[in-house]
């Protein structure tokens, strides 16, 4: 039976290669590249002209995220982005016209999107316009949004893969921007106040530092004049702020354990990893496919449980990171498989089957979402926030990706790499089982002398796949 499933695997692995080689080279057909224009305050726009589709979405990019938000005030930027649309009214008048309008930020971004009928275009680009130049931020209205998030902050239900995931960042990266929570935290959002937000209002929201996309039935002369006419007086930066800070320090490499009242124990793993705009970026988000691949050969248990390893890459390096929920009893094993999962792959360059399953499951993932105009558009103002090449381009990258470009993005990443670890569950559990063979500390307690853990064992290497 194990050699028919094996068997089922590979058919259907190379049926999904086949119908990405013959997808690739109409991928520029079916989503074409957008006409370039720009305001002359410096606001490059990407239209993609629809003529008679009956609805448009406009798309505004922010080149600036929560990376920016001053120590001490985490949520700063996602509370700028609430404040740009603090009225209810705004919100209903999308709904009403089976629209939407939603602001989305994260570390290196803010994306405000606005979709509603194509008729309506005019009035779109005017309800944006009074949020960048007519910006609500009078005392009461800043003190009733920021109320309003920090009771969405307290209110929301922390699993606890979300703990650990938000754990093994702050391990990491420390006091770095990657190391906070980019929505906030109750107290953080207490000392942001209006003089902050002002600030940052003049330092982020400028054209030179932003990108607008418009999809949809909308045509292009008409779109240019309204840009011109409504968003042309939004006043450009005279400079824009870098994306520099101080590199953090290497994490404790002791695990640290967290307790909660959970039946399974979140484990986490994490180095630091390469940032998006890094040559080696495609070769990351394979190499996670294959260090997944490995680490649940290695530990068969975990293909019946939630797995995963990803790259997770910002404008500056991010982090690689494995995660597994798991029994309680088997945290030591597990720790020590993943570690080994590594290891592995330092000695053992990828294969050609373990090569061409990882690229097509991340090729097959990028089409699913370019094959939408949202994630194609989204696609698009990356290129513009991170310094891209196009999109296409970045596919056929991930397509000529080869074993020796992997391995040495492997070796760049883990070795002499420090791992910062974490494992939230029954603490007292998870020390007993960890004592003697992981040296650990306990959120919150005075960490006793711990013996030295056992030696670990040699990685024996990977089963063929």
């Amino acid at each position: 039976m194990p050699f028919m499933r094996s068997v089922k695997r590979r058919r259907i692995f190379a049926t999904v290669l086949t119908l990405l080689v013959l997808w690739l080279p109409t991928l520029g057909q079916s989503q074409p590249d957008p006409q370039k224009e720009q305001l002359l305050n410096g606001l490059p726009v990407l239209l993609w002209v629809k003529p008679g589709a009956p609805d448009v979405f406009v798309k505004l990019r922010i080149h600036s995220g929560a990376a920016f938000d001053l120590a001490g005030r985490a949520g700063e930027m996602a509370l700028l982005g609430d404040l740009l649309f603090p009225d209810r009214a705004t919100i209903d008048y999308f709904t009403e016209m089976n629209g939407r309008l939603e602001v989305r930020v994260n570390y290196d971004s803010m994306t405000v999107t606005l979709q509603g009928r194509a008729t309506e275009f005019d009035r779109i680009i005017e309800v944006l316009r009074n949020a960048l130049l007519a910006t609500q931020l009078t005392p009461e209205v800043v003190a009733r949004v920021r109320e309003s998030r920090t009771k969405i902050v307290r209110e929301t239900v922390i699993s606890p893969a979300t703990l650990a995931d938000r754990a093994i960042a702050s391990r990491l990266f420390g006091d770095f921007p990657y190391g906070r929570p980019w929505a906030g935290s109750v107290e953080d959002l207490a000392r942001v106040d209006r003089p902050d937000l002002m600030l940052a209002r003049d330092r982020f929201l400028n054209p030179n530092n932003a990108t607008l996309a418009i999809w949809g039935g909308v045509d292009k002369a008409h779109a240019m004049r309204t840009l011109r006419q409504l968003l042309g007086a939004w006043r450009k930066s005279e400079q824009i702020v870098p994306t520099t800070f101080r590199q953090p320090s290497p994490p404790d490499v002791r695990t640290l354990v967290i307790g909660g009242p959970a039946p399974t124990t979140e484990i986490r793993l994490a180095v630091r990893g390469v940032a998006r705009t890094d040559a080696d970026f495609a070769a990351s988000t394979v190499l996670a496919k294959i260090a997944q691949h490995r680490w649940e050969a290695l530990d068969p248990a975990l293909t019946q449980k939630p797995v995963f390893v990803r790259s997770e890459t910002h404008v500056l390096p991010g982090m690689f990171v494995m995660g597994a929920a798991i029994n309680n009893d088997s945290v030591v094993g597990t720790l020590a498989s993943a570690r080994k999962a590594m290891d592995s792959l330092l000695t053992s360059p990828p294969t050609t089957t373990e090569l061409e399953r990882a690229k097509g499951e991340t090729i097959a993932e990028l089409l699913g979402v370019l094959s939408k105009p949202d994630g194609w558009v989204e696609s698009w103002l990356d290129v513009d926030t991170y310094r891209l090449a196009s999109v296409n381009d970045q596919v056929t990258a991930l397509h000529s990706l080869s074993a020796p470009a992997v391995q040495a993005v492997a070796t760049k990443l883990f070795k002499d790499a420090s791992v910062a670890s974490v494992a939230v569950g029954d603490s007292q559990q998870l020390k007993t089982a960890l004592q003697g063979h992981v040296q650990f500390e306990v959120l919150g307690e005075i960490t006793a002398p711990q013996p030295p853990p056992k030696p670990a064992a040699k990685p024996s290497g990977v089963p063929a796949p």
